[in-house]
């Protein structure tokens, strides 16, 4: 038998001929093998291929074949991910705002490769379920990847922050100034990336938008703020600061209807503790940054949250409404 131009190559295609081509559901005879072989020009006997498919096994592909009447019908049965896992991932990838629409369909499609053409035109069509509002800024994906790599090389970065104006125009923060911050962590709110890192000049820490930050790289200064950042719990700092807005950091009392547990254990966790007041409302003390953010949350929660200390922050929810009521008066 004359060997085909691509016959170095044979294992590779195999494996490719058997995982795009199928799965649980879909088979594949010998000789639809060879012949599909043959289209990229290798050649091959079924005792080889025998072969070739228990080496497959070595590469984490496994391939069982079944007795269908007078022969076999082969198919990939294990493989690195389940197609019910790889669909969380894409409805993962396409509910995240800070990935742009473009790079979440070149990931989608990268995520497509893992299972059979079959599986794929599956995932595929999660692709069109939701027009979520996505993020307009390319380069996230790689701020992402430089930030990590500071915080690995234990190194600043140096970059500019955005806000969008009205034309829908990128304008500048601090006419452009480039801003020199320690990285930390990262951290995923409210659909949102957020870079938690130390100011130096402030003496605090701080937290940025990773979408709306340009030019990112990495400084050849050290990072600061180590020991700030080590009395620092991140889980804890993303869960008082609603929206990541900031604010002075208290010890809020709220009076929350009994049907409301499962919105403050959502939100606060189950550690909170719960004290009964009447046999219709329970007191609980949280830890938040007073903005407008977390005022606008309980506004949002009707009837059934009321802020009642410290008496300066229930004060400030009553000025807050009495402005919305004046704004909307007029």
């Amino acid at each position: 038998m004359a060997k085909g131009a691509n016959q170095k190559f044979k294992l590779y295609y195999l494996a490719k001929i058997m995982t795009e081509k199928t799965d649980e559901e879909h088979y594949i005879t010998m000789p639809e093998i060879i012949d599909s072989l043959e289209n990229y020009g290798v050649t091959a006997g079924r005792k080889s291929i025998y072969n070739d498919l228990k080496d497959l096994e070595k590469l984490g592909i496994e391939v069982e074949g079944e007795p269908v009447g007078n022969r076999y019908h082969y198919h990939v049965v294990d493989r690195q991910f389940e197609l019910p896992e790889l669909k969380l991932l894409v409805d993962a990838i396409q509910s995240s705002k800070f990935i742009t629409a473009r790079k979440s369909n070149e990931l989608i499609k990268k995520l497509e490769t893992l299972v059979s053409r079959f599986d794929a035109a599956k995932l595929q069509r999660q692709v069109f379920v939701s027009g979520r509002i996505k993020t307009m800024n390319e380069s996230i994906y790689y701020n992402v990847d430089e930030i990590h790599n500071a915080i690995a090389e234990n190194r600043k970065i140096r970059f500019q922050y955005f806000q969008w104006n009205v034309k829908k125009e990128m304008e500048l923060r601090h006419g452009g100034a480039y801003y020199h911050i320690s990285p930390w962590g990262l951290s995923w709110d409210n659909e949102n990336y957020y870079l938690i890192g130390y100011d130096s000049d402030a003496g605090m820490i701080k937290h940025y938008r990773v979408d709306k930050m340009l030019h990112i790289r990495m400084s050849k200064e050290m990072r600061e703020g180590k020991e700030l950042f080590q009395k620092l719990d991140m889980a804890a700092y993303a869960k008082k600061s609603f929206g990541m807005y900031g604010g002075k950091e208290e010890r809020v009392r709220l009076l929350v209807k009994n049907s409301f547990a499962g919105v403050m254990i959502d939100r606060f966790g189950k550690d909170i503790m719960m004290i009964p007041a009447d046999e219709e409302h329970f007191t609980v003390n949280v830890d938040v940054q007073v903005s407008s953010q977390f005022l606008s949350w309980v506004f949002a929660l009707g009837d059934g949250v009321k802020i009642i200390g410290p008496e300066h922050v229930a004060e400030r929810m009553k000025t807050e409404l009495g402005r919305m009521l004046e704004q909307y008066s007029e």
